[in-house]
C-alpha cells in the first residue's frame, strides 16, 4: 500500500508517459494481464487509458487490472490510471512512507 507521499511523488513521475496499455471493448482478459505485467516488468511505472469502447467503470477497471498484475494504483484521473509495481531491484526510489518524528520542546 502507497502512501500519500509515494502516491505524489508516482504522480509527478507518471504526468510525462504516454499510455502503454489501451482497454477497450474485450475489457480485461488475460492477454491484457499478460500484456500489462510485461510493461510493469519493464518500467515499474506504467499509463492505462480506458478507451471509449470499455464499458468498465475507470475505478473498477483500474482496481481489476491492479488485483491481477499485483500492481498498487497511484493514480485515477479521467479515463487514465498510473500502476506501480516494484522491480527487483527498484529503479524508482520513493520516499519514506513514515512521517518524520516532530522535536519536542524543551
Amino acid at each position: 500500500m502507497l502512501s500519500g507521499k509515494q502516491k505524489r511523488h508516482l504522480r509527478a513521475l507518471g504526468h510525462s508517459l504516454k499510455p502503454v496499455i489501451h482497454i477497450g471493448k474485450k475489457e480485461i482478459e488475460d492477454a491484457l494481464v499478460a500484456e500489462a505485467n510485461a510493461a510493469l516488468d519493464a518500467h515499474e511505472l506504467i499509463k492505462v487509458k480506458l478507451l471509449e469502447s470499455c464499458l468498465l467503470d475507470k475505478n473498477e477497471a483500474a482496481e481489476t487490472l491492479a488485483g491481477s498484475c499485483h500492481a498498487d494504483i497511484a493514480q485515477v484521473l479521467g479515463r487514465t490510471f498510473l500502476l506501480y509495481r516494484p522491480a527487483t531491484p527498484p529503479v524508482i526510489v520513493l520516499p519514506s512512507a513514515e512521517k518524520p518524528a516532530k522535536a519536542k520542546k524543551a
